[in-house]
């Protein structure tokens, strides 16, 4: 059974925290990949080789891996160039999550190229499509991308505002529509209620995130509703 054939209808629990962040720590991540396992998660998201690498060592699942980096010469900064690829399949990631949009890479580096190297050096590795648009879905077909995540909606300059989950998940819609290769639903899919709709709606399976990976952001939300309750009459 392929690894998309076993990711199919289930949840996929992202596990990341940035070097800025409370829980940032390789150690702390592979803990958190447990406790999703435990949940039910039936694969992680991870960025960076280190936090892979704990992760697979604490749990038996696919692991889609990412690198977040910053170049001073492009908005890119998820998995943006050959360079981020390497270090990836160097960490045996079953699936990499690669920026598909049509931003300028680093370097002016070109998406064909990244994607003909892991198909000609690491054959047997998946390539996710994290796009903002369905445009963007359409050509990563077209490149040969294993799926196409609705990572980034949102998230371009050109999608500012917009949410995976508005007018019920319409952006979805059109993507299971008009794209061959599996959609996976990914972007502040913040409730089971939500995530439960997508798969519904026909993505493959669901990313969710911060709704259970990043405590300070739960947190915040708690808090507001009780600042808020306590200033009524």
């Amino acid at each position: 059974m392929s690894i998309l054939d076993k990711l199919e209808n289930q949840l996929i629990v992202s596990c990341q925290a940035l070097d800025n962040e409370p829980l940032h720590s390789s150690f702390i991540m592979g803990r958190m990949a447990l406790a999703a396992y435990e949940g039910g998660a039936a694969g992680i998201r991870a960025n960076s080789p280190s936090d892979i690498s704990e992760i697979k060592q604490q749990v038996n699942l696919p692991v889609i891996g990412i690198i977040k980096q910053d170049y001073s010469d492009s908005e890119i900064y998820i998995t943006p160039t050959l360079k981020e690829v390497k270090a990836l399949l160097e960490a045996d990631t079953d699936m990499i999550a690669i920026d598909a949009t049509n931003r300028q890479r680093p370097g002016n580096e070109k998406l064909t190229d990244i994607v003909r190297y892991v198909r000609e050096n690491a054959p047997d590795v998946l390539l996710m499509a994290d796009v903002s648009t369905l445009e963007e879905a359409k050509s990563a077909e077209q490149l040969g991308f294993d799926c196409v995540s609705t990572t980034l909606i949102g998230y371009t300059p050109y999608t500012e505002g917009m949410s995976l989950a508005d007018d019920d998940f319409s952006l979805l819609r059109q993507f299971v529509e008009h794209v061959s290769i599996p959609v996976v639903a990914e972007g502040k899919i913040d409730t089971p209620a939500k995530t439960a709709r997508a798969i519904e709606l026909g993505a493959h399976f669901a990313v969710v995130g911060s709704a259970i990976t990043r405590p300070q952001l739960i947190t915040k939300s708690f808090a507001a509703e009780v600042n808020k309750a306590s200033k009524r009459p």
